[in-house]
């Protein structure tokens, strides 16, 4: 889905008046929800785009009415998403859905019914026939819907892209990816919730990020085998779950995410048939976002300390000497929005489709089967990882 067009949206450009190219007014957003996402996320990447202007934000919860209105002066602040589209629908150009997850599919529909294009915090949905539904509305009305999966732009990852291009691996047999955290106490909340109707738990919430990098890095999957267990006292969903993958290709990906983990692992260990890369700690940037700084002009951004950077070689033992240091790629979680907003006046590419999104939940609902049942799950010869 590319191209987008732009029906709904109220966008001008403004001229100069030298003859010169005309300065792009930023695009108008209204961000759904100011909770974690909203605040630590997304509120700062937009805000920081030159391409993008936080216009109103939806919460019901004063107090985060109030942290939107001190961190972001001017902007309007609502008490239910309807508001958004019902009173600014031709004052706004996109809407952002940052909302808890089992209200996605709900938010997403009335925002592309009302003729705006949506961006859609990961997951976009619970399942992959709402996420094609979903893309099936936003074609027919000829709007954008995009899923937020900032993982695609971390500092390990770009760098790890990087080497598969260059094929410094050689033919990659098998690829590790850990998210691991060590929390054995709980938060609270509803992404702890059992409730099926809250799409809570590790699985959909980390999982998504590693099997969304997986299906980029190595294309389709033919089969998945998972664990899935909830190890905290008085947790109700799934803190500790491991995946299994069989891509098409014949690569097999190992994918952890956990809250339980007292040792972690490397964040990446790839093996291929030349030289393997392991990488431990995580992407900078989500840290940095929670400090309360920002990807501003002139700043430093994204990068990793040397420390940090992986390590490509073969028969030896990282991180303790093994291999050649590579430098870490700064990552970039700027681009995403930049990308979003070429998207929606018509000159760039969806970063990431909702029929992507769609396959990965085909494989995280393959996954939740595996778990419960204890069996290997085969997937259709017709599965796909990117636009039908």
């Amino acid at each position: 889905m590319t191209g987008i067009g732009m029906t709904g949206t109220g966008m001008t450009d403004t001229g100069s008046g030298t003859g010169g190219a005309a300065p792009r007014t930023p695009l108008r957003v209204g961000l759904v929800g100011y909770g974690l996402a909203g605040s630590v996320f997304h509120a700062p990447l937009i805000a920081a785009s030159e391409d993008l202007a936080l216009a109103a934000v939806t919460t019901g919860n004063p107090e985060r009415a109030a942290e939107a209105r001190a961190a972001h002066p001017g902007v309007r602040v609502v008490a239910r998403p309807e508001e958004l589209w019902e009173q600014d629908a031709d004052d706004l150009d996109l809407i952002v859905v940052a909302s808890p997850n089992k209200t996605h599919v709900a938010v997403a529909t009335a925002a592309l019914e009302a003729g705006l294009p949506v961006v859609v915090d990961k997951p976009l949905a619970g399942t992959a026939a709402e996420a094609r539904a979903l893309a099936a509305l936003a074609e027919e009305r000829g709007l954008l819907l995009s899923v937020f999966q900032n993982r695609r732009w971390d500092a390990d990852f770009l760098t790890l892209r990087r080497l598969l291009d260059e094929k410094a691996l050689g033919e990659v047999q098998r690829f590790e990816s850990r998210f691991e955290r060590w929390r054995p106490a709980l938060k609270g909340g509803w992404r702890e919730s059992g409730a099926p109707e809250e799409i809570g738990g590790l699985l959909y919430d980390l999982g998504s990020h590693v099997v969304d990098q997986a299906l980029v890095l190595f294309g389709p999957v033919v089969s998945v085998y998972a664990e899935s267990d909830v190890r905290r006292p008085g947790a109700e969903a799934d803190d500790d779950t491991f995946l299994a993958l069989t891509h098409t290709n014949g690569v097999r990906s190992h994918l952890y995410v956990s809250a339980t983990t007292a040792q972690l692992g490397p964040r990446f260990r790839v093996l291929g048939q030349r030289a393997g890369f392991v990488k431990y700690g995580l992407d900078p940037q989500e840290a940095a976002l929670r400090e309360g700084l920002r990807p501003e002009p002139g700043t430093v951004w994204g990068t990793e300390p040397e420390e940090l950077w992986g390590r490509l070689g073969s028969g030896e033992s990282p991180p303790s000497g093994g291999g050649t240091p590579v430098e870490s790629l700064p990552g970039d979680y700027p681009a995403y929005y930049a990308a979003v907003a070429a998207a929606v006046r018509g000159t760039g590419e969806n970063p990431v489709t909702a029929h992507e999104a769609a396959a990965a939940l085909d494989v995280l609902e393959a996954a939740r089967r595996s778990a419960r049942e204890g069996i290997l799950v085969k997937l259709p010869s017709s599965y796909a990882s990117a636009d039908d």
